[in-house]
């Protein structure tokens, strides 16, 4: 064997194993730190923000419901259908809020589900229904990410310290929001406020509030008749209301008719379900006691 030949198979031996290193280094750039390559996915907005927060740099969460639609209207597409046959892990809501959740659960029974509403004793809203809008309370929300740790941490013993510190970092903002919360209202004479749907019950009652709604329900989509805006319209000049809020996702123009009518104003008061994901859950809370505080403290 000459020394050229020599030289060449010498610089194979080098080159390969660094060139199959470097690909591996790529491929870990492009790809983002998962809990032993699973595929997480929850379900909407307040989830996202709050498994991102405790799982940090060691989860890779998928959204569900795309950012800007109704979770009450959402039906899981074929695409949706074929995601979850590769997840490892959802996260969800629970307290009734993701109906669709059985039909996916066919798709691959063997992913674990993680409930965000158990520990939390739930409204019941009819005889078979139960109010999913826990997320809506900051005490409340303290429970969903203790349970969001929790899961985690039993898919990823190794890394559970550091979903529980994490889950406590962020309890701790949550005990901020609720003494700002507190304090903020705290000096307000009116206890009602009107609502656009029946979102905000865990919250009201919390804080000692009263919520009266444009529609009566659960979910937004229904649109009140004109019988039902009279009534409305009478209710809140007799508890004297000047604010009308209203929803991202939904028609303003009929939160303007009663505001027309009372002499008042259309404010948001945003449930939280179709928000950007860019957007910090704590801050469009603040979002929604600034508006409120308005209505409130008049």
């Amino acid at each position: 064997m000459n020394i050229d030949t020599k030289a060449a198979l010498a610089a194979i031996v080098i080159i390969v194993p660094l060139s199959g290193y470097a690909l591996w280094i790529s491929e870990q750039g492009r790809e983002p730190q998962q809990i032993s390559g699973q595929k997480i996915l929850v379900t909407f907005y307040p989830l996202y923000k709050f498994t991102k927060a405790v799982g940090g740099n060691k989860v890779d969460v998928s959204l569900i419901i795309p950012p800007g639609i109704e979770p009450h209207d959402w039906e899981p597409t074929i695409q949706d259908i074929e995601q979850f046959k590769t997840a490892s892990l959802v996260i969800i809501n629970g307290a009734g809020f993701e109906q669709w959740l059985p039909k996916l659960i066919t798709a691959n029974p063997e992913m674990t589900v993680i409930d965000t509403s158990k520990n939390i004793k739930l409204l019941q809203k009819g005889t078979n229904q139960t109010d999913p809008h826990i997320w809506l309370d900051p005490i409340l929300v303290k429970t969903q990410v203790q349970n969001i740790a929790d899961g985690l941490e039993k898919i990823d013993p190794q890394n559970a310290d550091y979903y529980q510190q994490n889950a406590n970092q962020y309890k701790s903002r949550l005990d901020s929001l609720d003494a700002t919360i507190r304090t903020d209202l705290s000096n307000c004479n009116k206890k009602d406020f009107l609502a656009f749907h029946d979102a905000f019950s865990y919250f009201s009652i919390e804080y000692g509030l009263h919520q009266n709604t444009i529609v009566g329900g659960l979910s937004p989509e229904a649109e009140p008749t004109a019988a039902t805006l009279e009534q409305i319209t009478q209710k809140s000049q007799n508890l004297g209301l000047h604010i009308v809020f209203t929803e991202e996702a939904v028609n303003p123009q009929i939160a303007k008719v009663i505001a027309d009518e009372i002499h008042g104003k259309v404010l948001v008061l945003s449930p939280l379900e179709v928000t950007s994901i860019n957007n910090d859950y704590v801050d469009e809370m603040k979002k929604n006691i600034s508006n409120l505080k308005e209505a409130l403290c008049q």
